[in-house]
């Protein structure tokens, strides 16, 4: 699985990059189907104590899969991000068994 992360107002992160990529790693060895993930992650200055947002937009055959949280740090948003994507992934993998 091809994996780009983007940021917006904010610096990049090595270790945020490898905290997220073991994430989706631990997904793709689960859903095979996977073909590419694109993170975001960016700052909302008007929201305190939360204001760190992770968008996650995963392609998989058929429409993309998008989940996006605001948390308090961007490890919880990213981690957050990934459960929700899991959640939809499943649902698209129980589906794609009945066809």
């Amino acid at each position: 699985m091809e994996t780009v992360f983007e940021y917006v107002g904010i610096q990049k992160s090595e270790s945020l990059e490898e905290y997220t990529q073991n994430k989706l790693d631990k997904l793709e060895r689960k859903y095979d189907f996977i073909v590419r993930a694109e993170v975001h992650f960016k700052k909302h200055e008007n929201q305190d104590p939360k204001g760190h947002v992770c968008n996650i937009k995963v392609s998989v055959p058929g429409p993309q899969i998008f989940a996006q949280s605001n948390e308090e740090s961007y490890e919880a948003a990213a981690a957050e991000s990934v459960r929700d994507v899991e959640k939809q992934l499943e649902k698209l993998k129980a589906k794609m068994k009945t066809h």
